[in-house]
């Protein structure tokens, strides 16, 4: 949805977001303490990020290479010095009583992310920066009726907060915009874009104005949104309540909210905070951070083939469609399963619809990720050799895959315990369609006026072959026999 129509005209939904990425790195980012999830609480807590007197942060070296990586993946401008600030604000799960963060000089300047739009179009969305800061640790409030506890585990853990331009328009490019971050981040190995552990979360700041006006309205930000399917509705809830507040003719208060999705609603938590309430300035303790281009140079030969690069060779080297490649290069895995069973193979997109639509329908159903699928990438290329040999058809196939998902069976094994090879004996084939055009003399009367009634004729022989009879065959044939 990118606009909504009201009483008064018709509303543009205008999206930036910021989208909060934990760092893949074993340890935070100005402590050595442990970053593994699931630990218990106030485990994994240095002296340091407990604030005690005359601790001193020491920067991570793996977290700001992690930053660097993620900027250049971005194609953005990396920055060869950066300063951390302190952030002034009150976080009752941050023992220092300020955050680490970035403020005029962050690590990663801007960069651009191509959507692949629904379409096969792409739409490029504007990077603004990215910096670096540190997480705050987590309240919890279901422990007791009157107390609240704190986990420190988090505290302390390096984030990359990367702010997208409000070049975002509606629901759909907000989803859209967090998959392909996500994916980007997976390819990278910067962020393992966990979202239902909280390792990537987006802040959607919305607002809306009547189409064809290029100011934008005031917006409110939507904190700590942590799914893809929640960043949509947000956008769209969101958008609805501040076009009936505009249309009623009041005003939207620049506001901080939260979205519930039980009550399919945003409510208000605070009002927005400027940058100057922050009372930003350099961190005493840490100098600004310098990097060399040599350094820069080596991490940038040593990015892997990004998504948007691994399309184009899916299209041209496999002969993909866009949509067909933008599926399958979405996941690095699903792209590495793709390639070693398109590899050597006569015809890709046979491959391409196998992965895309049989084996993803069926890891779906059971709740499966590719990684974990019962028929590794070889087993279904083995399939699909038997598909391209003729030896049994597309329809017998399906029925093959399922046993091999309940059995973990090769195909070939299969085929021959059950006695499904194809048959093309084109006397047998024959023998068939000849009984089915004897039995049926009204429809070869509409066959010959009709050459679509034909398909009936396939499916009968198909159907009393048991699905082994050779389309190819039985469609010459018939239509020999419908010419006579």
């Amino acid at each position: 949805m990118r606009t909504i129509k009201g009483e008064t005209g018709e509303w543009e939904i205008v999206v930036g977001l910021e989208v909060h990425a934990q760092v893949v790195s074993d340890a935070k980012l100005f402590s050595g303490a442990s970053t593994a999830f699931g630990a218990a609480p106030n485990s994994q807590v240095s002296l340091v990020d407990a604030a005690m007197p005359g601790m001193l942060p020491v920067i991570n070296q793996k977290c700001v290479e992690q930053a660097v990586r993620t900027g250049l993946g971005l194609n953005a401008k990396i920055n060869e010095r950066s300063v951390f600030d302190r952030k002034n604000y009150f976080y009752p799960d941050l023992p220092f009583g300020y955050q680490i963060s970035q403020f005029k000089d962050p690590i990663v300047g801007e960069g651009i992310l191509t959507l692949d739009m629904p379409d096969g179009s792409t739409r490029e969305i504007g990077i603004e920066r990215l910096h670096l800061e540190q997480d705050a640790g987590k309240s919890i409030h279901d422990m007791d009726p009157h107390r609240t506890y704190v986990d420190l585990n988090r505290a302390g853990v390096a984030l990359m907060e990367i702010v997208s331009r409000p070049d975002i328009r509606g629901s759909e490019e907000a989803g859209l915009y967090v998959t392909k971050m996500r994916s980007i981040l997976r390819y990278l190995g910067t962020c393992d874009g966990n979202m239902e552990q909280g390792s990537l979360r987006a802040d959607v700041n919305v607002s809306v104005r009547l189409l064809g006006d290029t100011d934008l309205g005031t917006r409110c930000e939507i904190k700590n949104v942590n799914s893809i399917r929640s960043v949509r509705q947000a956008v769209e809830v969101e958008a609805r309540r501040q076009v009936e507040i505009l249309e009623a003719g009041g005003e939207i208060e620049q506001q901080t909210r939260l979205f519930d999705a039980d009550r399919g609603e945003t409510r208000a938590m605070r009002s927005k905070e400027e940058a100057h309430d922050y009372r930003y300035f350099p961190d005493p303790d840490l100098l600004p951070l310098e990097l060399d281009p040599d350094w820069i140079a080596e991490i940038k030969a040593s990015l892997p083939e990004l998504p948007d690069a691994k399309k184009a060779r899916f299209e041209g080297d496999y002969g993909l469609n866009a949509e067909d490649a933008a599926v399958l290069v979405a996941d690095k895995e699903d792209a590495a399963y793709f390639e070693t069973v398109a590899e050597k193979r006569k015809d890709p997109k046979l491959a391409a619809n196998w992965v895309i639509n049989e084996l993803a329908g069926r890891l779906k159903d059971l709740d499966l990720e590719i990684h974990n699928s019962p028929v590794p990438a070889a087993a279904l290329g083995g399939l699909l050799d038997l598909i391209e040999d003729n030896t049994i058809s597309g329809r017998i196939a399906k029925d093959v895959l399922d046993d091999m998902f309940a059995t973990g069976k090769d195909a070939d094994a299969l085929v021959e315990e059950k006695g499904l090879t194809q048959i093309t004996d084109t006397g047998e084939i024959e023998a068939i369609l000849d009984q089915i055009i004897a039995d049926n003399p009204d429809q070869v009367a509409q066959a010959k006026e009709t050459p679509k009634v034909a398909g009936w004729f396939v499916g009968q022989v198909m159907k009393a072959s048991g699905g082994k009879a050779n389309p190819a065959v039985v469609n010459q044939l018939l239509a020999k026999k419908l010419a006579e």
